[in-house]
């Protein structure tokens, strides 16, 4: 699966940003879309996730201020980021978490990512 993440840029405490990350390729192997995170000197965090059923996740720290869709018909998934804070700040990366069949029926699982998209709260 390839997937193209957009909508980073700079915002001010406070200030909102929605995220799109497309799909492509094998879309009907995804299970879930999610987006994680990952700050300068931190490791990679998960943000949230949405599973095809409808299935949502959120960290705790973003609770309340991050909403989580998903278009199917356009293999898209977007992340609604509001009143966001300084600690928001970070290259943010969709994934893609899928399994399939392969040619010899054997069961074979995978996670894809995007490339990220730098997301910067200052003022």
């Amino acid at each position: 699966v390839q997937l193209q993440a957009s909508g980073g840029g700079l915002v001010q405490p406070g200030g909102s940003l929605r995220l799109t990350c497309a799909a492509s390729g094998r879309v009907s192997s995804i299970s879930a879309l999610e987006w994680y995170r990952q700050a300068p000197g931190k490791q990679r965090e998960l943000v949230a996730s949405i599973t095809s059923d409808g299935s949502i996740k959120f960290a705790d720290s973003v609770k309340g201020r991050v909403t989580i869709s998903r278009d199917n018909a356009k293999n898209t998934v977007y992340l609604q980021m509001n009143s966001l804070k300084p600690e928001d700040t970070a290259v943010y990366y969709c994934s893609a978490d899928g399994g399939y069949y392969n040619g010899a029926g054997e069961p074979v699982r995978y996670r894809d990512w995007g490339q990220g998209t730098l997301v910067t709260v200052s003022s």
